[in-house]
Order: structure tokens, then C-alpha cells, then sequence
């Protein structure tokens, strides 16, 4: 694995950390909650660097990232990483984000399409009640008194050892917590995002496969028979005895899956345009 910089970048106010590895298409890594470059992407990092310029970033209280006085939205977490590509000179990117950094995926391709490429999403879904109704409940217990049963985690001790005020982690806990327990229905505006997307789940994951299935329709996908209509600009992939948390291991099953999507040519203007009247259909 090629590392060339590793810096911090000031984007609305935040001092954002991030990591770029490798050279090629621009390919942007968004990590999941409480987690940060090396606990989500340490296994596919190496490989998909292998042929891409990797562009590894580190949210809000995460990581390297140091909070700030804001909460944590999806959204602001979205337009700071429009902010950083700008600011690198990255006009277009695929992105892959996994769980909360999924969401942050979605949100990007929403609220700026003209940066997204191509979408992998993994275990995420566009709605709360896409979770299973116990991840809902864990979400909710999500506090200072949960930050403290946490201390001494492998969770914490990756949080400690890179983070800039490790004494903040009761506090991006906190406001983790409060990211989760916001309800949302994404529905309407994922239905726009016209970039390929990926979506992947494990089949005994936290996000509930029907969901899946939704969401894949919601892209474009499920509405006909492909050999005869086509196939659609969006794909699903579920992965055999994988859960939310051992997905991003399972390097044998993903990199065969997400390689030839991201490697495949871009669909042309009209195609897309076809797209979006089938789906209004």
C-alpha cells in the first residue's frame, strides 16, 4: 500500500484528517460510527489502493478529526467531504461507505450529484425502520453511561490511540447516539440519485434484507426482467453468512463484487435519462 499524504484539511470550520493512497480513479472511503480508517477499511484499503487513488477521510470526532460545537448530521458530514474533495482538486469520485458512512454516501450523491461517480453503499439503509428493531433499541442506549461500559473496548483502544483529545470519546458517543436516534426517511430523494450504485448487505446483517430490496428499487432496480428490459444502472449484492460487523472482512466476497462494478464503463447520457423515466413509471 502506497501512502503519498497524509494531511488535514479546514472545511466549515472543522480541521478534517485524511489519507491518500495509491494513484488512478478517485475512490473515497467514508468509515462508520465510532470507527475510523484502520478499523474499517485496514483489510480492503491495501487491495482497492491497489489500482485507484484512494482518498480515506476521518468524519467529525473521529479518528484523527477532532470534535467540534456542532451535532453530528449526516448531512454536514456529507457537505464536509464535498468541501475536502473540492479543496483537493477532485471533481468527480466513487465513493464506498459503509453503515453511518453509507448514509454520508447517500447523502452526498443528494445534496452534491455533480462529485459522485459511482456509489457503493454497504450495510445502510435510506430509512430508520430499515434497521432491525433490536439495532434500533441499541442505538438508543447510545450515552455517557454506554461511552463508560466501552472503556477499554478494542473500539476505545483504536479511538485512544489516534485521536487528538482521546478524552472526548464520551463525548462523540454522545452525539453518536443522538445521530442515531434521529428518525428519517430518505425515500423520496434517493429515488433522484441518478450515479451506479452498489448496494451491499450481509445476509444476517443489522440492516433488514426486505430494505435492501426496497432500496434497490428505489434505484432503479427489480422492475423488469433484465434480459428483456435491460439491466438496471444500480446493483444488489448480498453476502452468505455475513454480518454487519464482519462485512468489510470478507475481502474474498466483496473485491470480486465491487471491482467490476466500479471498473465497468459509465452508462451514457440517454441511458440515464431512460432510467429516470422508467422509474417515474
Amino acid at each position: 500500500m502506497t501512502l503519498s499524504k497524509r494531511s488535514y484539511a479546514l472545511v466549515n470550520g472543522l480541521n478534517m484528517y485524511y489519507e491518500i493512497h495509491g494513484e488512478g480513479q478517485p475512490l473515497v472511503l467514508l468509515h462508520g460510527a465510532l470507527s475510523a480508517i484502520g478499523t474499517s477499511f485496514i483489510k480492503l484499503l491495501p487491495q482497492l489502493s491497489s489500482t485507484r487513488q484512494v482518498i480515506a477521510v476521518e468524519q467529525q470526532a473521529h479518528g484523527h478529526t477532532a470534535d467540534i460545537d456542532r451535532p453530528l448530521t449526516s448531512e454536514q458530514m456529507a457537505d464536509d467531504t464535498a468541501a475536502l474533495l473540492q479543496q483537493l482538486g477532485i471533481e468527480k469520485a466513487d465513493l464506498f461507505g459503509w453503515s453511518m458512512g453509507a448514509g454520508i454516501a447517500l447523502q452526498i450523491a443528494i445534496r452534491h450529484p455533480e462529485v459522485v461517480r459511482k456509489l457503493v453503499v454497504v450495510s445502510a439503509p435510506c430509512k430508520r425502520d430499515g434497521w432491525y428493531p433490536e439495532v434500533l433499541a441499541g442505538m438508543a442506549s447510545m450515552n455517557a453511561e454506554a461511552a463508560e461500559a466501552m472503556v477499554g473496548s478494542p473500539m476505545h483502544q483504536a479511538y485512544v490511540s489516534v485521536a487528538p483529545k482521546p478524552e472526548d470519546w464520551s463525548a462523540l458517543v454522545a452525539k453518536s447516539g443522538q445521530l442515531l436516534r434521529q428518525d428519517y426517511d430518505w425515500s423520496t430523494a434517493v429515488a433522484s440519485i441518478t450515479a451506479p450504485t452498489l448496494i451491499v448487505v450481509g445476509d444476517a446483517d443489522s440492516v433488514r434484507p426486505a430494505h435492501a430490496v426496497e432500496l434497490f428499487g428505489l434505484l432503479g432496480g427489480g422492475k423488469v426482467d433484465g434480459a428483456m428490459g435491460g439491466l438496471p444502472h444500480s446493483q444488489l449484492a448480498m453476502l452468505p453468512g455475513t454480518t454487519h460487523f464482519s462485512i468489510l472482512a470478507r475481502t474474498d466476497l466483496l473485491l470480486p463484487i465491487i471491482t467490476p462494478f466500479l471498473e465497468a464503463p459509465m452508462p451514457k447520457a440517454d441511458q440515464i435519462l431512460g432510467l429516470e423515466v422508467k422509474r417515474d413509471v
